[in-house]
């Protein structure tokens, strides 16, 4: 009886694990284009981030599961002008908690990369 009543409490106790489950986009004009795919993250992939880059009246989103370390420190590199100009990177880690972003403007092809690349160079830079 002992080990029924034990096995029991184990049940009620556990909680079903789930991977992180956050909004993602490639290259989005606004946040309603960004907000239509989720993706769950695949361990060790820990964080929701989004990053925001402008230039002027042009806006690129990106949304992606990353790493809590890289989105931190790419958050803390990212920089807006007082014009509004630059990159804004902000990182979360609850399910799909990365749903707000820009509003709807014109994309230039050049800077649909734009955010990737810093990105890329953050990463290079901690490695």
């Amino acid at each position: 009886m002992e080990t029924l009543s034990s096995l029991l409490f184990l049940l009620l106790t556990v909680h079903s694990v789930s991977a992180l489950k956050c909004y993602v986009c490639a290259s989005g004009t606004s946040n309603q284009e960004c907000i239509k795919n989720t993706q769950d993250c695949q361990a060790p992939l820990d964080t929701c981030m989004t990053t925001v880059g402008t230039l002027g009246s042009v806006t690129a989103i990106v949304k992606t599961c990353s790493y809590s370390k890289l989105c931190t420190s790419a958050a803390a590199s990212a920089s807006v002008e007082s014009n509004g100009d630059g990159v804004q990177v902000t990182c979360c880690n609850s399910h799909l908690c990365n749903y707000s972003g820009a509003a709807s403007v014109t994309l230039h092809r050049w800077l649909m990369v734009l955010p990737l690349l810093l990105i890329t160079l953050l990463f290079r830079q901690n490695t």
